[in-house]
């Protein structure tokens, strides 16, 4: 499927926002997170904003031209003796915690979702980790998102670059099986919530 991609900018963001608002609104993690249908109406995209704000600031996001999908990356350095990237925050006040306090104060699973993801995160190599893809509902199963992972993906097996990633529900765990993607040991399962799959793929000679 020939999919034009380029790489968002600045000027991308509120486009990014709201595809990621519209794929994740219903996901089973974004339920988990924001429980209650209106509540999470009101305040999901305050944390996609936030995920789009990191990224755009510290790795990359791909949109396709016509603006119906978009995925978010970021480049993961080889862990040091120590077993903490070259560029991992280690102050107190860390990442997990300053995105609770941006988008919704009140609500711990903001910051838990955080931690338990990097705690779940494998270290020791680089890799390309693929923070979250999103497409339009409406173009959904048209083979978009494979499209654009797979850029991406081609661009790993040259490089000899592992990727890694977590999949929110079993639909995108099967997408991403096609695409080479392994769960890794166990399952993250969401205290009185859903299951999250951490996901591996070798790059393919």
């Amino acid at each position: 499927m020939g999919v034009a991609i380029r790489t968002a900018s600045a000027g991308d963001r509120e486009l990014v926002v709201r595809l990621l608002d519209q794929a994740f609104l219903d996901d089973p993690v974004s339920r988990w997170v924001f429980p209650g249908d209106e509540y999470r109406r009101r305040t999901h995209h305050r944390l996609m904003a936030a995920f789009t704000d990191v990224v755009l600031a510290e790795g990359r996001i791909d949109v396709t031209e016509d603006g119906t999908a978009c995925a978010l990356w970021v480049s993961v350095p080889a862990a040091d003796d120590h077993g903490q990237g070259a560029d991992q925050d280690t102050g107190e006040d860390d990442g997990p915690a300053r995105v609770r306090a941006a988008v919704d104060p009140e609500n711990e699973r903001v910051e838990l979702i955080g931690r338990l993801a990097a705690e779940i995160h494998p270290s020791g190599r680089a890799h390309a980790y693929l923070w979250m893809i999103g497409v339009a509902p409406e173009h959904q199963g048209e083979g978009i998102g494979t499209a654009l992972i797979a850029s991406v993906l081609d661009r790993c097996d040259r490089e000899g670059l592992p990727a890694y990633l977590e999949a929110s529900n079993a639909r995108s765990r099967k997408l991403y099986e096609r695409l080479g993607f392994e769960p890794t040991d166990r399952p993250l399962d969401l205290p009185d919530g859903p299951q999250m799959w951490p996901m591996w793929r070798e790059p393919r000679n």
